[in-house]
């Protein structure tokens, strides 16, 4: 325990030294609980945060240019605070300046290697390789950590790097060697987001043209794009899945906002549903939630979008809408602009209030299914066909119960079925979920959630 006053310390006085930055032992010491009362509707306006997904690759980017970057609408998060600290770790400079908003600036790089105990926390420290071979010529880096979803393979991310001129070894830690990036033509075998952003950052500042087709094009993927143009890249087919760089010399800082999560308002549509709430969300992009609103609205749930605001209204029917002849509707994920995979857990949940059946299919991760037995215990009707399927039939009354969030997006949807169930949940390991989801307590209690946060 001798560390553990300074670290507190370092906390009251406002440092960005956080839970993810410290000791293990400490961190384990500090963790947390949630205690939930079920069964009160949630109501109000929320703001939706910045998109986790858009600030962690941006957060590297930071790294591919020796004047200072302005980052805002960074989500409170535990995941920012560990690329932060990387950033930091490798010589580069961070200001608080603002509510959700950092300076950031790093002159000269004083190492090409990342902390093994910041790789191990999270899975995006493998987004810094990119920036690192582009400034420095070399990225030494961990196996990367992160959610325990199913396999997180890395061979398109070392595909594409070699093909701009990089070579990499391992000898249990990866190491990347390029004297010189050089632009080529490159089909990603997947289109994998943090691969794609990974070569993004690498020929920005690589010799000549590069193509990258089958490139991942999320919002946060184009946000990055959105960046790295205002940096001084030259990149033409944004948001398409053709991507074309003309490489230059150097980068310049820039001032940048992040667009909204809309993961979070996925997370946020689903809740007031099933709480029978009513909720005004301000903040979404009315595109990022196209794909949403298909998949929501065969489970009977439907939201009007004015501008940059969503409402959510009270007691919707909750019906699931069956395909043409009666047939079981099929609600599956895919790489955008299909359904996205993070709000596949929320989706489950919200389909276990919903009269009928329906068949979820995540496609991408042959783990993230498994949370379903836990909502089997609190009463719900599902059938894990596999590792990919479940057939959910609803509505069922959910009780409640004891739980562990074993990753970010299943840790959101235990909030969830927790909210809407009879009785008190306590979940454990909420570490998980605040990795993702800002100062999630305070506002879902603004909101009349019943729920409080434990030491």
């Amino acid at each position: 325990m001798e560390h553990e006053p300074d670290f507190l310390g370092s906390l009251q006085s406002g440092s960005i030294l956080v839970l993810a930055r410290a000791d293990p032992f400490i961190y384990s010491h500090l963790m947390h609980e949630y205690r939930i009362e079920g069964g009160y509707p949630i109501q109000g306006t929320i703001r939706a945060s910045g998109n986790k997904n858009a600030a962690l690759p941006c957060i590297a980017a930071a790294l591919l240019t020796d004047e200072p970057v302005i980052l805002r609408n960074i989500p409170d998060i535990e995941d920012v605070q560990v690329m932060l600290g990387v950033y930091e770790s490798l010589g580069g400079a961070v200001q608080a300046i603002a509510a959700n908003e950092y300076r950031m600036s790093l002159g000269n790089i004083k190492t090409s290697a990342i902390p093994e105990g910041y790789a191990r926390k999270i899975r995006a420290s493998i987004l810094f390789a990119g920036p690192l071979l582009a400034r420095t010529g070399k990225a030494v880096l961990p196996p990367p950590g992160g959610d325990i979803i199913g396999r997180r393979r890395l061979d398109t991310h070392f595909l594409a790097l070699t093909e701009l001129g990089a070579s990499v070894t391992s000898n249990g830690t990866f190491i990347f060697s390029a004297p010189t990036l050089h632009g080529a033509d490159i089909f990603l075998d997947e289109a994998s987001v943090t691969a794609t952003e990974n070569a993004l950052m690498a020929a920005v500042l690589a010799k000549g043209e590069t193509t990258l087709t089958n490139a991942a094009s999320e919002p946060h993927v184009q946000d990055l794009c959105r960046m790295l143009v205002s940096m001084g890249a030259r990149i033409q087919g944004i948001g398409s899945n053709i991507l074309t760089i003309q490489g230059v010399k150097k980068l310049s800082g820039c001032a940048f906002t992040i667009g909204t999560d809309f993961m979070e308002v996925g997370s946020f549509i689903g809740l007031a549903a099933v709480t029978q709430g009513e909720l005004t969300i301000q903040g979404p992009l009315p595109g990022d939630l196209r794909p949403a609103k298909i998949a929501f609205g065969k489970l009977g749930i439907i939201w009007e979008h004015e501008g940059t605001t969503v409402h959510v209204p009270k007691k919707q029917a909750l019906a699931v809408n069956c395909d043409l002849g009666g047939m079981i509707p099929k609600i599956d994920d895919a790489p955008w602009p299909g359904f996205p995979p993070d709000l596949t857990s929320i989706i489950t949940v919200v389909a276990t209030q919903v009269t009928g059946t329906v068949l979820v299919h995540e496609k991408m991760f042959e783990s993230r299914m498994f949370f379903v037995d836990k909502l089997i215990a609190m009463g719900a009707r599902i059938v894990l066909c596999d590792p990919h399927r479940a057939v959910i039939s609803g509505p069922t009354t959910l009780s409640g119960s004891e739980l562990h969030s074993p990753d970010v997006r299943a840790g959101m949807a235990m909030v969830i079925a927790a909210m809407c169930a009879q009785g008190k949940s306590i979940i454990r390991n909420v570490y998980q979920i605040e990795r993702g989801y800002e100062n999630l307590v305070s506002r879902l209690s603004s909101l009349g959630g019943r729920i409080h946060s434990d030491p």
